[in-house]
């Protein structure tokens, strides 16, 4: 279906004003009783373009999703009992459905041993048995990247109020965070056991309301505003991404046609090259490589064999703040606008992930009369570069498989 023509009517006055009462704690039970025939007949569409509208009202983040949830929980029957939207069978969405599935239970099937482990906080054959669970989830954010990297990008092309989708992503990141402290948590020889149960209320209660809200909200709106194509595009974008429990069938396509060759080439005033040869050297390159134009736009990323952070083609045109989770974008905006000024020229970041040491460095580009022109990210591997000691002269091919 390709509904993207169709025109949304505005939301009404009163469910923005319900749902500030509910946000702000404003005599809500009051306002439930007053309201029960627009709660009983929200709709996923309406869901959406609310959110939208309380993005916008720059209400705390943290506030803003503890309000959403509040909402949400009191549209749940109206939006649980709808007609269930028809996906097709191994499809982008039906892929995601699946894995879903998958998820929820493995959830179902540690809540005897949280209960177990509650009664006997010492239980070792428990307590490993929990550690295994919650590493057995982390597969599952690959789902998150895949909605982050293939799925939101399509969806702001498409959808005037795809701010919902920046507090969906804030989600993702609290789930990641918890998940990786309860691990933690699960290792040590002693057992905290009230902070791992705060923990893993919050890591169940949040994968099983996204889970609710893309099969519930996001998916129904999207069959009905996304056309086939481009639901079909979605897939064959995710192929550089593995999902995590059950897998699509991606057919017999070869991998993505190259970039033409040009018989000129392309002039680079240090040397004449085509437009494949600039692909491999870039690809070729041990970094990742992002370029996002003047207009806050990515333009280009490339592939090398091991790339650090996830990146698919919808990401191209894309604006950079819709790149990145509303916790940490004012960052990457505050980076731009000083470069942009010409107060600075770069910036760079050390960032620990497990056994990998990462280097993030910001670099403005400008023009040779010093116009800002964008800015290029470089994102670098460092482990094996900072246990370099001393000089190398001679040819060591032992010594440079690592680096």
């Amino acid at each position: 279906m390709s509904g993207s023509s169709k025109k949304k009517e505005p939301l009404p006055t009163k469910l923005i004003e319900f749902s500030k009462a509910i946000i702000y704690g404003h005599d809500p039970a009051n306002k439930v009783r007053e309201n029960s025939k627009l709660i009983d007949n929200i709709t996923p569409s309406e869901v959406i373009s609310l959110v939208d509208e309380l993005v916008g009202m720059d209400i705390p983040l943290d506030e803003l999703k503890s309000g959403i949830n509040k909402i949400l929980n009191l549209f749940y029957r109206s939006l649980n009992d709808a007609k269930a939207a028809k996906i097709t069978a191994g499809s982008f969405l039906d892929i995601l459905q699946k894995n879903n599935a998958e998820m929820a239970d493995r959830l179902k099937n540690m809540r005897p041993l949280i209960r177990k482990i509650n009664k006997n906080p010492n239980d070792v054959k428990t307590k490993q048995a929990l550690l295994e669970g919650f590493t057995g989830l982390k597969p599952f954010e690959n789902h998150y990247v895949i909605k982050e990297n293939v799925l939101f990008p399509a969806l702001e092309k498409q959808w005037p109020d795809y701010r919902c989708l920046q507090v969906m992503w804030s989600f993702h990141d609290d789930i990641r965070n918890n998940r990786k402290q309860i691990v933690s948590i699960l290792r040590k020889a002693v057992l905290d056991l009230p902070k791992f149960n705060k923990l893993a209320g919050d890591l169940f209660f949040n994968m099983l309301a996204i889970k609710f809200r893309e099969e519930k909200i996001l998916f129904p709106v999207m069959l009905d505003t996304i056309p086939q194509g481009q639901l079909k595009q979605m897939l064959s974008e995710s192929r550089d991404f593995r999902f995590p429990y059950v897998q699509p069938e991606f057919g017999k396509d070869g991998p993505a046609t190259e970039a033409k060759t040009q018989k000129e080439g392309v002039d680079l005033e240090t040397g004449m090259l085509t437009a494949r040869q600039i692909q491999l050297i870039f690809n070729h390159l041990p970094v990742d490589i992002t370029f996002v134009d003047e207009l806050n736009k990515v333009r280009y990323f490339s592939s090398p064999e091991k790339r650090i952070f996830p990146r698919a083609k919808s990401i191209i045109g894309r604006d950079v703040k819709n790149c990145h989770p509303p916790e940490s974008v004012h960052i990457v905006e505050e980076i731009i606008e000083t470069f942009r000024i010409g107060k600075q020229d770069k910036a760079s970041f050390r960032i620990k992930m497990g056994e990998t040491f990462l280097l993030i460095r910001y670099f403005a580009v400008r023009d040779q009369k010093n116009r800002y022109c964008g800015v290029v990210e470089v994102s670098q591997e460092i482990s094996e570069i900072q246990q370099l000691k001393g000089e190398q002269r001679l040819l060591d091919w032992s010594a440079n498989a690592d680096i």
